[in-house]
């Protein structure tokens, strides 16, 4: 079953227990950050990132025990997008209480080589984010089938990993 719109924010504003996603690729193409991507690209000041509908969902669903989180696998240099990502989102989305992490494999193997992008909701459902492969996304794919290796790719990938700021303040490896 493919899913947007509707369905699609359901599965965040319903978790019990946690939403997680895998992040694996060094760009996505978002048409909504055209603007500010470009002059991110052209060193012109870029709209103002301030609070938004995502960050006011993981803070409220923070102070009620929920959790939100990620692990964006990288390598060294960073790609522009990434480094785009980092400054303009990932700063305020960790402020606002989302646990992002960050497994720099420029010089291991990669632990999840071969492991697409998927979103999980409460360990129970996964939804595979599917890709063209310079990231233009193609559709979101409820995953039909046993949860429990994505469960285990979720564990490599926080257990190889530092958290973002540690990250971005020299701590480059795991």
């Amino acid at each position: 079953m493919l899913l947007d719109g509707d369905e699609w924010r359901r599965r965040f504003a319903d978790i019990k227990r946690e939403a997680w996603r895998l992040e694996t690729l060094p760009q996505y193409v978002v048409p909504q950050e055209a603007e500010d991507f470009a002059a991110f690209r052209e060193g012109r000041p870029m709209t103002p990132y301030g609070p938004s509908s995502y960050t006011e969902r993981v803070s409220r669903q923070r102070a009620e025990g929920k959790c939100n989180g990620r692990v964006h696998i990288v390598t060294q240099p960073l790609s522009e997008y990434l480094r785009f990502e980092f400054s303009r989102y990932y700063e305020t989305h960790a402020r606002a209480g989302d646990d992002i992490r960050i497994l720099d494999v420029t010089d291991r193997a990669n632990p999840l080589e071969g492991v697409q992008d998927f979103w999980m909701f409460d360990r129970a459902e996964v939804v595979l984010m599917n890709y063209e492969e310079d990231g233009r996304q193609i559709n979101r794919e409820v995953f039909e089938g046993d949860v429990s290796p994505f469960i285990e790719y979720q564990r490599i990938a926080v257990s190889e990993s530092v958290p973002f700021q540690e990250y971005v303040n020299g701590g480059h490896r795991a």
